[in-house]
């Protein structure tokens, strides 16, 4: 597995974030369900290396609104991306990588598995992404720009994904997606209305309610509206408190809604710890059995039981989803 880190954070938010024990962390969940953790990988991104996407400034195209993902802005990015991934194949001992990728870290994905064309070896051999990525799944990702493209915050980036590699590009070629987005928080640019939740309010969101209260930021709901309106064009719509769930989705995909999940390890503007975020232990068996079906472990964990061996570093994994594979799915809701 490779954690791709979205806007803002840093690897450590998904080890231990925000100074909280390592066991509430994205890569120990991921253990606790059967990863081995020296197969888990996060691309190295440090909070600070975000300055560089001011590097797109250089660009031409910045200016127009036609900036390349590989460009000065996010080219660091992904060439760091493309590393870790290369890292893990090679020391799993050539087994296909699972991407997983939150925030912008989904769009940046896309664009790094680009065309299909990864990388060429030494020897002048075309490597294929497919050979050696398994499956995306982006968690409150944005794979679409404002309806207003000149709005776009990427200055084109996403607009040049997007329109090169639109949907489930490389789905021929055996790449699965899976989008999963969250639906918790409603924008309301009301200042003193009362707050607009999608059925679960979480203690965390009340709490981020008084300081956004205290700031003159009205609830988190009016947060959301400036967000979404950010993002999409639309302030009034639904999502997970910073994409409005529709954004998320990706043509094409296995796309997954969860009610009541907001987007990071952080109510949103707030440094207050959110257990209802994508990676949080409460929330990731609501998406990572989803992930199984569609990126076919289970039926590699069939073949592996009835020959008596698994050497692949998903083999711990595969014995607790297949505990769980046949378990009805709850609070979810999923599509094509």
């Amino acid at each position: 597995v490779v954690i791709c880190p979205g806007f803002g954070n840093d690897s450590i938010d998904y080890d231990t974030p925000l100074g909280q024990p390592s066991e509430v962390g994205l890569k120990s969940v991921l253990a606790r369900r059967g990863f081995e953790p020296e197969n888990i990988y996060t691309v190295p991104v440090k909070r600070s290396d975000w300055i560089r996407v001011a590097g797109g400034l250089l660009d031409v195209g910045f200016y127009t609104n036609n900036a390349k993902p590989t460009g000065r802005g996010y080219g660091w990015y992904i060439d760091r991306l493309k590393q870790s991934v290369d890292q893990a194949y090679e020391e799993s001992g050539g087994e296909k990588v699972i991407l997983m990728a939150h925030s912008a870290g989904g769009w940046l994905a896309r664009a790094a598995m680009s065309s299909g064309e990864w990388s060429t070896d030494s020897d002048g051999t075309g490597v294929r992404t497919a050979d050696r990525v398994q499956c995306l799944v982006t968690l409150g990702a944005i794979h679409r720009v404002p309806e207003d493209e000149s709005k776009c915050v990427t200055r084109g980036c996403l607009k040049f994904t997007d329109t090169e590699y639109p949907g489930t590009f490389l789905e021929g070629e055996g790449i699965k997606y899976i989008t999963v987005g969250g639906s918790a928080v409603v924008g309301d640019n009301r200042k003193d209305e009362e707050l607009l939740l999608a059925e679960d309010s979480s203690e965390s969101l009340l709490e981020a309610d008084e300081i956004y209260s205290k700031r003159g930021e009205g609830s988190a709901a009016r947060v959301a509206f400036t967000s979404y309106e950010a993002v999409s064009g639309k302030g009034g719509l639904i999502g997970d408190g910073v994409v409005p769930f529709a954004w998320t989705q990706l043509e094409g995909a296995k796309n997954v809604e969860l009610p009541g999940v907001v987007h990071s390890i952080n109510e949103a503007g707030t440094t207050l710890p959110s257990d209802r975020w994508y990676g949080s232990e409460m929330i990731i068996d609501r998406w990572l059995p989803i992930v199984l079906k569609e990126s076919g472990l289970s039926s590699k964990s069939s073949r592996s039981d009835q020959s008596g061996s698994n050497s692949s570093p998903f083999a711990g994994f595969q014995e607790w989803a297949s505990k769980l594979i046949a378990k009805p799915e709850e609070n979810v809701a999923s599509s094509r």
